[in-house]
């Protein structure tokens, strides 16, 4: 079956606006156009019309989807296993969400008083789902499933008053790897507290430390360019100070 852009809007609810704009930016093409000039849409564009909605729903960029669905690599069935996980995820914490959001009405009109504990759990399980789903596998098969599992257990436990500690602590990791990369000095003083801060902040989530165990996650975060991107956004170099700091720390550089 084939679609004009009106009919195809009123089948997907995008509107035809937006479907023009697709074909302005090389997102969707029609498949084909008419002889009176009339963009028109076969089964192969419906269907890849509904992979961009689903990574719309994701938050992905149209750049980005752009750059996914055109790839000659593309496919569709492995896109929508991806999709599915994605969006179970999302439904797990919308899930915890709303059972955080219930129990703590139940305690207001029960007039009694629930943990401070159970107010913040599902906060944690976004922050280690969104972990998982970004680094997972990478960290399972630098550190190990063990290990991985017993850092999730802890964020998982953390207390309320913990877990704003270790929240200040990493600003204060922050603002002191800044001042000390004006040093260009990875064995300074400055350099040096940033990376002893840098393994205060990793015992609010490592099960156990070790120097070496540190060290390479100071090197992963340049071998890595998402971790490099992070600690590069202000002074470009950042990460590589940061590693250079700590294996001096460790005693491993």
């Amino acid at each position: 079956m084939e679609y004009r852009v009106q009919k195809l809007a009123r089948l997907t609810g995008v509107s035809p606006r937006t479907l023009r704009y697709y074909d302005e930016i090389g997102l969707l093409k029609p498949g084909r156009i008419s002889s009176s000039g009339y963009r028109i849409y076969g089964q192969p564009e419906v269907d890849m019309l509904q992979q961009i909605l689903f990574y719309r729903e994701l938050g992905l960029a149209l750049d980005r989807i752009r750059e996914i669905v055109t790839d000659p690599g593309f496919d569709k069935m492995a896109a929508l296993q991806e999709h599915r996980q994605t969006l179970c995820q999302q439904r797990r914490r919308l899930d915890d969400l709303i059972a955080t959001v219930e129990a703590t009405m139940a305690a207001y009109e029960g007039g009694y008083m629930m943990k401070n504990e159970d107010k913040f759990v599902a906060f944690k399980k976004q922050l280690v789902d969104a972990n998982e789903q970004e680094y997972g596998d990478e960290i399972r098969s630098r550190y190990g499933i063990q290990t991985v599992e017993a850092s999730n257990r802890k964020v998982l436990d953390m207390s309320p008053e913990k877990y704003d500690e270790a929240s200040k602590l990493s600003e204060k990791l922050q603002v002191t790897l800044a001042e000390a990369f004006q040093t260009k000095d990875p064995g300074g003083k400055l350099a040096q507290e940033a990376a002893d801060l840098h393994r205060q902040w990793l015992g609010f989530f490592w099960d156990k430390y070790s120097p070496a165990a540190h060290m390479g996650l100071a090197q992963m975060y340049v071998d890595d360019e998402r971790f490099t991107a992070y600690y590069d956004a202000e002074h470009p170099g950042t990460a590589a100070f940061l590693r250079d700091a700590v294996g001096i720390y460790t005693g491993l550089k």
